[in-house]
C-alpha cells in the first residue's frame, strides 16, 4: 500500500513552515538557500514547482494543482457568491439532487453560467445521483428533538408526521433488512460524530414494518429532509432509480452535463447500467464518478474502478460503515489504485467544521494535506458549500492546504511508481507522455503544453502528475449527427478541468486539424495565454507534447 509520501526530510519541514504560505521573494530564496546547503540532491525535485508557486501566488493565477468540486445549494448560490467560489478556485460545480427539485438547481446553473462568463472562469457541472438514498420527510420543518435513552419508532407508513416519537421512511424493506443491535445514522448531512445535529440510533427490535430503536445520544433534526443509513446493510434498491433516470433525461439532457457522480456505486454493472442509459440519452460523452461510500462498494473496487472515468471516495457514509481506525487504510489503497490506472480521484468530507467556522480544525487541515500527499487529484465540498456559512472561505482554504502539501510532494518517487506498474508494454501514446514529464522536471520546464482533441493524451501526461501546469490545447472536432454538422471540444475541455494539473484552453474551429500552421497557432495561444496570467516568463522553457501526422513527438522551447 502506497501513499502519504513526502520529498523532504525534517530539516526542510521545519524551515518550509516558518515562513508565511504568501511568499516574500526575500524569505522564499533564503529558505532555499537553507535547503541548497543541505538536501542538494532534493532541489531537482522541488525547485521548479516552489517558483511557479511563488509566480502563482504573486499573480494570482493558480492557487494549487489539486481541482477543487464545490457544491452548489442556498448559501452558494446566488451569482456574487458563485463568482467569488470561481475565482477562490473551483473548477467544478457539483448538484445534489439528494436535495430539493430540478427548477431550483436550474436557476442555480443559470447563476453558474452568469458568474462564468463575468469572471471569465470556465467550470464543469456534476450532478451527483440520489441513489438508493432513504430520506425521512419532514414536511412541516418544525425541529425534532431527540433525547438520549428514548425511543423512537422508524416506520415505512410515510403518511405519519416526523416526531421524537416516529420517523417515517420512503423505503418499506427497512424491517426485514436490519435486526437486533444494527446502527442507524440520521442527520440533515453530517455523521462527524461531533455535531448535535446527527443521531445514532440501535435497534431493539422490529414489528411488522416499524423498527423500534434506542436512541444513542441527543439531538435536534432540523430541516425539511432528512438522511437515513443503515450500517453495513445492504439496501435492496437499484443504485440507478426511476427517479435518477428521470432526472438525468431531462435536467441532465437539457445542460449536457460534464459529469455524473453515481452515488451508492456497489457493483461494476452499476456503472455499466448508467453507461448505456446515458447513451440511449445521447449522453455518450459524459463521464461517471463511481462515488464509493459503502463496504459493499469497497469489496468491488478494483471491477468498479476499471469501469468508472473517475472515483468519489465518500467518506461521509463509508466513515460510518468501517470502523474509524480502517478508514485511512482505504483511502489510502483506493488512492493508490486510481493513480496507477491515471483516473481522477476525489475525497470528500475534509473540512465539516467549516460549515459554521471560519477555520478549519487542525485535524481537518492536516487530513486534507494527507490526502494530497496520499494521492488525491481533487477534493470534493459538500455541506461546506452548500449549507456552510462560509463556502467562498472554505474553497479558499482547502486551495491553500492543497499547495502547500503540493510542493512537498514526491513526485519523482510516483513517477517511477506509475512507470512500473505501467510495464514494459506501455503504449506509444503513454510512452512519450511520460517522456514529456520526464523531459519537463530535467529541464525545469515551467509548463507543459499537450495537443489534443478527447483530451486522452492530456490525461496521459496528468497520470504521472508533472509538478507544473499542463495547458492543454483541445483542437476542436467536426461531428455530424445525420441531420448537421457541430464543432465538438467545449465538452472535453470542462472534463479535464476535473483532472489534476491540467488547465484547458479551446482553439478555435476555423484553425486546420492538421499542418505546421494549426500547431504554431495552437502553440501560440497557449504560450500568449500563459504569459497573459503569469504562468510564464522571458527564458522559461516549455516542454510541448503534440501529434505529428501518425507520431507522438515531445520538443522543449525557451520562452524569447
Amino acid at each position: 500500500m502506497q501513499g502519504g509520501q513526502m520529498v523532504v526530510e525534517e530539516p526542510l519541514r521545519l524551515s518550509s513552515i516558518l515562513h508565511p504560505s504568501k511568499f516574500e521573494v526575500g524569505s522564499v530564496f533564503d529558505s532555499f538557500m537553507l535547503v541548497l546547503s543541505s538536501h542538494l540532491k532534493y532541489l531537482e525535485r522541488c525547485f521548479v514547482f516552489l517558483l511557479m508557486m511563488l509566480r502563482q501566488q504573486m499573480q494570482g493565477f493558480l492557487q494549487s494543482l489539486t481541482k477543487v468540486f464545490g457544491t452548489l445549494g442556498p448559501k452558494s448560490r446566488s451569482v456574487e457568491t458563485i463568482s467569488a467560489c470561481l475565482n477562490a478556485g473551483m473548477s467544478v460545480a457539483r448538484f445534489d439532487f439528494s436535495w430539493l427539485d430540478q427548477d431550483y438547481h436550474q436557476e442555480t446553473l443559470e447563476n453558474l453560467k452568469i458568474a462564468s462568463k463575468s469572471t471569465k472562469k470556465s467550470c464543469a457541472v456534476m450532478l451527483d445521483t440520489a441513489g438508493p438514498e432513504l430520506q425521512v420527510h419532514n414536511k412541516t420543518g418544525n425541529p425534532i428533538v431527540l433525547e438520549a435513552d428514548n425511543q423512537v419508532t422508524i416506520t415505512s407508513d410515510i403518511t405519519k408526521v416526523p416526531s421524537p416519537e416516529v420517523l417515517p421512511v420512503s423505503y418499506d424493506g427497512l424491517s426485514e433488512t436490519v435486526k437486533k443491535g444494527d446502527t442507524i445514522y440520521l442527520s440533515q448531512y453530517l455523521f462527524t460524530g461531533s455535531e448535535t445535529s446527527s443521531v445514532w440510533l440501535e435497534v431493539l427490535e422490529t414489528k411488522g414494518k416499524d423498527v423500534i430503536c434506542l436512541v444513542k445520544n441527543s439531538a435536534t433534526l432540523s430541516g425539511f429532509m432528512f438522511t437515513m443509513h443503515v450500517a453495513q446493510v445492504n439496501i435492496n434498491l437499484p443504485t440507478l432509480t426511476d427517479n435518477d433516470k428521470q432526472i438525468i433525461s431531462s435536467w441532465g439532457v437539457k445542460n449536457n452535463v460534464d459529469f455524473i457522480s453515481l452515488s451508492y456505486t456497489r457493483h461494476a454493472e452499476d456503472v455499466q447500467e448508467l453507461r448505456e442509459f446515458l447513451k440511449t440519452q445521447n449522453l455518450p460523452e459524459t463521464q461517471i464518478f463511481a462515488k464509493i461510500e459503502t463496504v459493499e462498494g469497497l469489496k468491488h473496487f478494483d471491477e468498479i474502478l476499471r469501469e468508472a472515468d473517475g472515483i468519489i471516495l465518500g467518506r461521509g457514509n463509508l466513515g460510518i460503515d468501517l470502523p474509524p481506525e480502517k478508514v485511512f487504510l482505504f483511502q489510502k489503497s483506493a488512492l493508490n489504485r486510481c493513480n496507477m490506472v491515471g483516473k481522477p480521484a476525489i475525497v470528500a468530507r475534509v473540512v465539516d467544521s467549516m460549515t459554521g467556522n471560519l477555520r478549519p480544525t487542525r485535524a481537518e487541515a492536516t487530513d486534507v494535506a494527507n490526502a494530497i500527499l496520499d494521492g488525491a487529484d481533487g477534493i470534493l465540498l459538500g455541506a461546506e458549500t452548500i449549507q456552510g456559512l462560509y463556502p467562498v472561505e472554505a474553497i479558499t482554504m482547502v486551495g491553500r492546504i492543497c499547495a502547500e502539501a503540493e510542493i512537498v510532494y514526491n513526485h519523482s518517487l510516483h513517477f517511477k511508481r506509475v512507470l512500473k506498474h505501467a510495464g514494459d508494454l506501455m503504449s506509444h501514446a503513454e510512452s512519450v507522455a511520460s517522456s514529456a514529464v520526464r523531459a519537463a522536471i530535467k529541464v525545469r520546464a515551467a509548463v507543459i503544453v499537450v495537443f489534443t482533441t478527447s483530451g486522452g493524451a492530456a490525461r496521459l501526461v496528468a497520470k504521472y502528475k508533472p509538478p507544473m501546469p499542463v495547458l492543454a490545447i483541445v483542437t476542436p472536432r467536426l461531428r455530424s449527427n445525420s441531420v448537421k454538422w457541430t464543432f465538438a471540444g467545449s465538452s472535453q475541455v470542462r472534463q479535464l478541468l476535473g483532472v489534476r494539473g491540467i488547465y484547458p484552453i479551446l482553439s478555435k474551429p476555423s484553425e486546420p486539424n492538421s499542418g505546421s500552421s494549426a500547431e504554431d497557432a495552437g502553440l501560440k495561444l497557449a504560450l500568449d495565454h500563459g504569459m497573459s496570467v503569469g504562468l510564464l516568463k522571458p527564458n522559461d522553457r516549455v516542454v510541448v507534447f503534440l501529434k505529428v501526422g501518425d507520431a507522438s513527438v515531445v520538443k522543449i522551447i525557451e520562452m524569447d
